[in-house]
């Protein structure tokens, strides 16, 4: 965890990047000799890392706009989203805090409860070792957000497309936004990708009846644009695509039908046109920001919220595949938290350049605020890091990014609670009480060998685990995080180990076992 001190040592260092010209040692918006940059950030929901063309692990998938702005920027490989859903994501890249200090481990933004503090869970079923925590349902509006900061700093604000961190009275509105659509707090689009939709007032544009959401919602972030291009704003379009429900323009599904190869593990036509109207809206900004001549005056972040989703049935086959890597969303296997990430940050960035440097989700707050110049709050403190030396090609030195994730749904790979640690070429997962006696259990992997995570060193590198392992309890420490206790109604011999990790061939069938207190699953 970067430290508030050490933070600002770095920021003190770098402030003068802000300007995107001459160094400068300014520390506050006043002394910037030029005006700020603007900022785009753009998140998709649930698109894997294999789901675009920026990693060459599709054939199927085509987004030759997220390559276009690949060839302005810096592109990761090894960038990871805060949780392997979601809400715990959205609310690390607003904060910089990871879950596990927010207490918001679920997608659970749309229920109705209000907690605004985890707990420790109550009870627990006999099949699971361990019980999971209470989570957050609403991102608190006493944080710190990325909105107020550059609201504060003279930025014009707007929200475009999906928030579900909760509604009025933790709606964008609250967080710093001044500008808010379709103001809706669901997990997905209402009722469909095309309209009509079913959002509260927020319909179609007259005349088309058929109007695809993220064309709607590009159409609006271009209009915030032009009202703004004076500058500096802060355009945050979080996207609705690729989430579920899945449909799509039917001209489209028709076309990706007509490609489909049945040895392709990537095969949904449905899913394959998602993907392309997604694309078609990254390219709808990239032309207006060439139109008002803007492209070198504005950072684009590029990332996904989660990695793809591979529990659903659509035209007959899962929407994705996150060859090679394993698992996907809900799971803390690489193909549930690796996530695509361009960066194109004008001045810092080098064209067509990519980074294998490790990144997280809460890095974004931080690397923003050292770039841009500008202070954080007094009491304010990031469990992310400055990516600018990353981005300006340097080695980002850090020592560990953690993913945790309490809960066991009952997806593909399913694993019980865990928590992550990624240091270097080493990644160890912790399952809470799942180990004999109600020790924890663990599992070790060299991804730099074995990136689909297929061979568990735990047994023959104990101390490499009780290291790793070390690290994660300072983190779970640090951050104060609410975590599962040992279940005393866990009977083993109800628990189906042999099932742990192992995707079923049914893409419905769920594998993990039954539990009263899964939270809810965030799909239909």
């Amino acid at each position: 965890m970067k430290s508030v001190l050490s933070f600002r040592s770095t920021f003190a260092a770098l402030a003068g990047l802000a300007a995107l010209g001459p160094p400068s040692s300014a520390a506050t918006p006043a002394a910037s000799p030029t005006p700020r940059p603007n900022v785009i950030f753009i998140l998709a929901d649930d698109l894997g890392w294999a789901d675009t063309s920026l990693y060459g692990h599709t054939q199927f998938h085509q987004t030759p706009n997220l390559d276009r702005l690949a060839k302005r920027g810096l592109t990761f490989s090894r960038a990871y989203s805060a949780s392997p859903l979601c809400s715990p994501t959205r609310s690390a890249v607003l904060t910089g805090l990871s879950p596990a200090r927010t207490g918001i481990t679920t997608p659970s933004g749309h229920v109705p409860n209000v907690v605004l503090k985890s707990t420790v869970g109550s009870k627990g079923s006999a099949t699971l070792p361990a019980v999971m925590p209470e989570t957050v349902t609403r991102l608190a509006t006493t944080y710190h957000t990325l909105p107020k900061s550059l609201k504060a700093a003279g930025y014009a604000t707007g929200h475009f497309g999906k928030w579900h961190l909760g509604a009025e009275p933790y709606s964008p509105l609250q967080h710093g936004f001044d500008v808010d659509l379709p103001h809706w707090p669901g997990p997905g689009p209402a009722g469909s990708y095309v309209a009509p939709w079913k959002f509260k007032d927020f319909d179609a544009d007259p005349g088309q009846p058929d109007q695809h959401i993220e064309d709607r919602m590009a159409k609006e972030a271009v209009a915030f644009l032009e009202k703004n291009q004076a500058g500096p704003f802060f355009l945050n379009y979080w996207m609705f695509s690729v989430h579920a429900p899945f449909d799509a323009k039917k001209a489209l599904i028709a076309k990706h039908r007509a490609r489909v190869n049945p040895a392709d593990p990537q095969r949904s036509p449905t899913y394959a046109a998602m993907i392309e109207s997604m694309d078609d809206a990254v390219g709808t900004l990239l032309d207006t920001l060439d139109r008002l001549k803007l492209a070198d005056k504005t950072i684009i972040i590029f990332a996904s919220d989660n990695g793809g989703n591979m529990y659903n049935l659509v035209d007959g086959t899962t929407p994705t595949s996150n060859a090679p890597l394993r698992g996907g969303k809900a799971t803390v296997f690489e193909g549930g938290v690796r996530t695509p990430l361009v960066i194109a940050w004008p001045g810092l960035t080098t064209a067509g350049t990519r980074s294998d440097a490790l990144v997280q989700s809460e890095d974004y707050y931080p690397t923003l605020l050292a770039g841009l110049g500008l202070p954080i709050a007094p009491d304010q403190k990031f469990d992310g890091t400055s990516l600018l030396p990353a981005l300006q090609g340097q080695p980002l030195t850090r020592d560990a990014v953690f993913t945790y994730f309490p809960h066991a749904p009952g997806v593909p790979d399913w694993l019980p609670p865990a928590v992550t640690v990624h240091q270097g070429d080493w990644k160890l997962i912790r399952l809470f009480f799942a180990g004999a006696n109600g020790a924890h259990r663990y599992q070790l992997y060299n991804l730099r060998d074995d990136l689909v995570e297929k061979h568990n060193l735990a047994a023959q590198d104990p101390a490499r685990v009780k290291a790793l392992d070390a690290l994660i309890a300072k983190f779970l420490i640090d951050t104060q995080a609410v975590t599962p206790v040992r279940n005393p109604a866990f009977n083993p011999a109800n628990y189906p180990l042999a099932d742990e990790g192992k995707q079923k061939s049914d893409p419905k069938q769920k594998t993990a076992p039954k539990k009263k207190n899964r939270p809810a699953p965030e799909v239909p």
